[in-house]
């Protein structure tokens, strides 16, 4: 359980950096900083959410 939540929380940093990326070198109006910072946001609230709900339903007994 600790393994998949360090991946994703990895995952959310690296297209974090990656929309920073696009930002800077992509001048020519394509959306993929927009794509990149939806991914990164949908990882994060899918990361908060299974958290929650592991905590509710006592997948975590102690820390992760």
């Amino acid at each position: 359980m600790r393994y998949l939540v360090i991946g994703v929380f990895v995952l959310i940093v690296v297209s974090l950096f990656s929309a920073l990326f696009f930002v800077y070198r992509d001048r020519s109006g394509s959306t993929r900083a927009l794509k990149a910072l939806t991914i990164r946001v949908a990882l994060s609230v899918g990361l908060f959410a299974f958290l929650m709900l592991g905590y509710y339903l006592g997948w975590f007994r102690e820390r992760l």
